[in-house]
């Protein structure tokens, strides 16, 4: 047998540098699919981050719910590799690094528990989304362990992105709804 594995992820381009929107690729038959959703040696290859320390869910009993849009400062800035298992969401990033051609931009996507895309956030990028149905349930893995210090977070309607959100805000946590305007 070569060095090649039973099936492979699709890692697509965004149009944020280091910011990847990846599928599993499905190994079908009569009991239904495989597929992986993580490979170190993958990540390591293509030059993103292959650290993973924690795994944590986030789990939205409503439609309408927003988090985000946070980060964590350095030294502890992290990447996350981000999945839906239950039900749907919009998930935008936002690139916070002000070397980048892409800074302040921000990209969406609709995750879902039938579609399997995860989105890859490198370092120094924000992470939010918006719940698309009831009962969603968001799996994150990161490469550094979460330091309560380091938490910080851009408010999700601030001008300075311009996020175009798909529907209305409905259920938003006080500090979320609160973070003042975004400088440097």
């Amino acid at each position: 047998m070569s060095g090649r594995l039973l099936t492979d992820m699709i890692f697509k381009e965004t149009s944020l540098k280091g910011a990847l929107m990846i599928e599993p690729e499905r190994l079908k038959d009569e009991r239904g699919f495989f597929a992986r959703t993580w490979d170190q040696r993958e990540f390591h290859a293509r030059g993103l981050n292959p650290t993973l320390v924690q795994c944590s869910i986030s789990f939205n009993s409503r439609k309408g719910t927003l988090r985000g849009m946070h980060y964590q400062a350095k030294p502890h800035e992290e990447a996350k590799l981000v999945r839906c298992t239950m039900g749907a969401l919009y998930d935008v990033i936002v690139d916070l690094r002000p070397d980048s051609a892409t800074f302040k931009r921000w990209i969406a996507a609709e995750l879902t528990a039938d579609n399997r895309r995860m989105v890859y956030i490198p370092e120094g990028f924000a992470h939010g989304f918006l719940t698309l149905e009831d009962r969603t349930e968001v799996f994150y893995q990161t490469s550094e362990f979460h330091v309560p210090a380091s938490a910080r977070g851009a408010r999700w309607n601030d001008p300075a992105f311009g996020i175009q959100w798909p529907s209305a805000v409905k259920v938003i946590s006080d500090r979320d709804k609160n973070y003042p305007d975004f400088t440097l």
